[in-house]
C-alpha cells in the first residue's frame, strides 16, 4: 500500500480531516522535534514547538505552494521559525548572558554583512540556491540549514544514502560554480 502524498493530505486537512493531520504527524513529528530540539536544546520546549507546528499546519495548510519546494522543506521552515520565536520569547523572560545570535537581531545581520562589502550576500545565496535542481536544493537546505545528517535525510525522504550524498555533492559543486561566476575579479599584483 502506497502512502498518501503530502499534497493530498494537506487538501484533506483544508476540509477539516483530522485523520490527515494525524497521518502527517505520525510521519514527521520526530523530524520536526529534532529540528526544534537543535535550536532550543530543551525537550519540553521542542515538544511544544512540535505541537505548535502541526497546529499551524492545521490552520494554514493552504499556504503550502508545491511550486516553491518540497513539503518537508516547508514543514521544517515552519518548525524552525516557531522554534526561533520560542527561543526569542524565552530570552526576553530570562536575563541575557552576553551572547548575541544573528537570528535575534536581523538589523545586526544586515549591518554585519554590509560592513564587509557583501550587503546582498543572503540575496546572492538565495539566488544561487534557486538555480539548483529542486532535488539538490532541498537536500542542501536540510543538511546545511537544518543540520540533518545525510543518513537522517536518506531515512526521512526514503532515498538511498548514496543518492543523498551524490545530490548534495553535485549541488554543492554547482553552487560553487555559480558563486565563482558571480565573484568579482580581484586585481593581481601584476596589474
Amino acid at each position: 500500500m502506497n502512502p498518501v502524498p503530502e499534497l493530498k493530505l494537506l487538501q484533506q486537512i483544508q476540509t477539516g480531516d483530522e485523520e490527515a493531520l494525524l497521518t502527517l504527524h505520525t510521519r514527521y513529528a520526530s523530524l520536526v522535534y529534532s529540528v526544534a530540539y537543535r535550536i532550543l536544546n530543551d525537550r519540553m520546549a521542542a515538544e511544544e514547538v512540535t505541537q505548535d507546528t502541526f497546529l499551524r499546519i492545521w490552520n494554514k495548510a493552504f499556504t503550502f505552494d508545491p511550486d516553491k519546494g518540497r513539503f518537508v522543506t516547508w514543514l521544517l521552515t515552519v518548525a524552525r521559525r516557531l522554534a526561533i520565536d520560542h527561543f526569542r520569547h524565552q530570552q526576553r523572560r530570562e536575563p541575557r548572558t552576553g551572547l548575541l545570535f544573528m537570528d535575534e537581531d536581523p538589523v545586526l545581520w544586515e549591518n554585519t554583512l554590509a560592513t564587509d562589502g557583501s550587503a546582498d550576500l543572503r540575496r546572492t545565496l538565495k539566488s544561487a540556491l534557486g538555480q539548483l535542481q529542486p532535488e539538490q536544493r532541498d537536500l542542501i537546505e536540510l543538511a546545511y540549514f537544518y543540520g540533518m545528517t545525510h543518513s537522517d535525510i536518506a531515512e526521512q525522504l526514503d532515498l538511498p544514502l548514496g543518492t543523498v550524498k551524490t545530490r548534495i555533492r553535485l549541488g554543492m559543486q554547482k553552487l560553487r560554480q555559480i558563486w565563482l561566476a558571480d565573484a568579482p575579479v580581484k586585481p593581481s599584483a601584476d596589474d
